[in-house]
């Protein structure tokens, strides 16, 4: 009896152990059909719209065309200031308040005199015209005579004899860019007594590689945002190309507009960075994991029956997740993604569960 347990035992354990030794082989079976084949997800290429762009640099300027200075045509003294650089303004609002040069306000005087005499030579010529002792020629003479001195007086009026003091007020809402006078400075006339810059009149005063001028033309559109702050982007248009390097920057200066909303964020001299968009082509849009590069140039492999095949491209757009690239690719075969730094052209692969994200399975 204890012969037959024992054989029992010693055929039950020979038996576990050929089971275990069965399907230790059948693992190393099938590790040797994957062995030299790589894992990979995939993608599909598609062709698209993409655009070269220009970087600038530069900041935000008055608009030279709206932008003004405000003078007055006499001279005076400065007598009080009410704004200073860079405030807001609203139409109407005082800037400063002068008084006319004493020159202005004797011209003003002696203009007042003459009108008020020659109303009284009228009057006394047209009585002598009623008593026959005037001829109507004298009369006329007379009325010339007030006509010319009241419009004298006019002209003084506007040059601001008139009055004692004047205040300067802002033409229309703005910004005042420049206050170039003092608390009692005396000015002659016409000489600028503030910058003023309407509101919505701001411009990207901007600067590019004095290589890229040739590829710029007016009317090309404008991505601009602030390099400080929240980084609000604004798109307008370029207006002007220049055909000069600036001595200062060594950059090609150029202009563009911008959106009446801009002066909500921007304000004059704000520097701010810039791409003009100067030209479309089409490409294939592929993930950026896809494209790799060696001593030949940038390349991407495609997934042939199997195989990895390489595809020698140019990397035309390296912006963003999915970039731009010129080559002679399949558009039936997906590129390889995720493990193609690992792989040579013609190695195996097998593709992966799923491909990379956002993309659909061939």
């Amino acid at each position: 009896m204890k012969r037959t347990l024992m054989a029992r035992a010693v055929a039950l354990g020979l038996m576990t152990l050929l089971a275990a030794c069965a399907k230790g082989g059948g693992d190393d079976e099938h590790a040797g059909e994957a062995k030299g084949v790589a894992l990979v997800t995939t993608a599909m290429p598609v062709q698209r719209s993409f655009h070269d762009s220009v970087a600038a640099w530069g900041s935000a300027a008055a608009d030279p065309h709206a932008a003004r200075s405000i003078s007055l045509a006499h001279g005076g003294q400065v007598v009080a200031l009410k704004v200073s650089a860079g405030q807001t303004v609203g139409r109407g609002q005082p800037l400063l308040v002068v008084t006319p040069d004493p020159a202005a306000r004797s011209a003003y005087q002696q203009a007042q005199s003459a009108a008020t005499l020659a109303q009284g030579e009228l009057q006394r010529t047209e009585q002598l015209a009623a008593q026959h002792l005037a001829t109507q020629s004298q009369v006329a003479i007379a009325r010339k005579a007030l006509a010319d001195a009241q419009s004298a007086l006019a002209a003084q009026q506007a040059l601001g004899g008139g009055a004692a003091e004047e205040t300067v007020a802002a033409p229309d809402d703005g910004v005042v860019t420049a206050v170039p006078v003092t608390l009692g400075d005396r000015f002659a006339a016409n000489a600028p007594l503030l910058g003023f810059m309407p509101a919505h009149a701001l411009i990207a005063a901007l600067g590019v590689q004095p290589d890229a001028g040739t590829r710029l033309r007016a009317g090309m559109p404008v991505s601009v945002h602030g390099v400080y702050g929240d980084g609000a982007t604004f798109t307008g248009k370029l207006v002007m190309v220049g055909r000069a390097v600036d001595p200062q920057t060594h950059l090609l200066p150029v202009q563009a507009e911008l959106p009446a909303g801009a002066d909500a964020t921007l304000v004059a001299g704000a520097a701010i960075e810039a791409a003009i968009q100067s030209g479309d082509y089409t490409a294939w849009a592929v993930p950026r994991a896809a494209v790799l590069h060696d001593e030949q140039g940038d390349y991407l492999f495609q997934f042939d029956h199997g195989k990895a095949h390489r595809v020698d491209v140019q990397l035309r757009q390296p912006a963003g997740d999915s970039v731009g690239v010129l080559g002679k690719l399949d558009a039936q075969l997906p590129v390889i993604v995720q493990g193609a730094y690992e792989l040579d052209d013609g190695a195996a692969v097998r593709q992966g569960d799923r491909q990379a994200d956002g993309e659909r399975k061939p």
